[in-house]
């Protein structure tokens, strides 16, 4: 997990490099979460980009933690433990690189860039819906582009002293009113440098932003 010294574009709040053992089994959306799955849920529609299979956007971490309360009460999911949750920064990162090492889960050529993901240089300065760039090779679209995604953990200006197991990382800024959450794969109006796998951004958890969504996570209840 993070960038080395070599990658091109990298910041250095993506270092040190460092190895993470991600433990307990997890289902990944495919996809970010779209408008029409949003509503169905919340009964509203915040997005500024509007259409049914666009991803949803303009929602704060704050709300899409409201939208997780109200999915997991929906499909009783308190009776054996929540199942759906934003993934971790580090759950973000190994699902992004898939099993890969390099700038992005292609190579290190930003060139590619265009078959995978929707961003400042093919966009058109909106978003678009969802699955229509090739996916990983874990099958899962708009890793990179299209809507930055929020993860579950308050940002840390370095990895030191990061979580070994996967786990988010919490209360970094226990004397801040509202925490800073972290934002990753850059979105429609980022550079290629925004898209890499190591790339990582931050935001209030109350912002809302027309460039950034969410996708969920559904953990894997054993014996179920």
């Amino acid at each position: 997990m993070g960038s080395p010294s070599r990658e091109k574009r990298r910041k250095l709040w993506e270092s040190p490099v460092h190895r993470v053992a991600i433990k307990k089994p997890l289902y990944l959306g495919s996809c970010p979460v779209t408008q029409e799955q949003w509503q169905r849920i919340m009964g509203n529609n915040p997005s500024y980009f509007k259409g049914s299979r666009l991803p949803v956007e303009n929602v704060s971490w704050e709300e899409v933690q409201a939208f997780l309360r109200k999915l997991n009460t929906m499909e009783k999911t308190y009776e054996s433990g929540p199942e759906y949750r934003l993934p971790t920064e580090a759950e973000w990162e190994y699902a992004a690189r898939a099993g890969t090492s390099t700038s992005y889960f292609f190579g290190d050529e930003a060139s590619t860039l265009l078959e995978y993901a929707w961003f400042l240089e093919n966009s058109g300065l909106a978003t678009h819906p969802t699955g229509l760039k090739k996916p990983n090779p874990l099958g899962l679209y708009d890793m990179y582009g299209n809507v930055g995604e929020w993860v579950q953990d308050e940002y840390h200006i370095s990895y030191k002293g990061a979580p070994s197991d996967g786990r988010a990382w919490e209360s970094s800024f226990s004397s801040v009113s509202v925490p800073v959450r972290v934002r990753r794969g850059g979105g429609w109006n980022g550079n290629a440098g925004c898209c890499r796998s190591a790339e990582r951004l931050f935001a209030a958890q109350n912002s809302r932003l027309n460039s950034l969504g969410f996708r969920v996570v559904k953990d894997v209840i054993r014996g179920r």
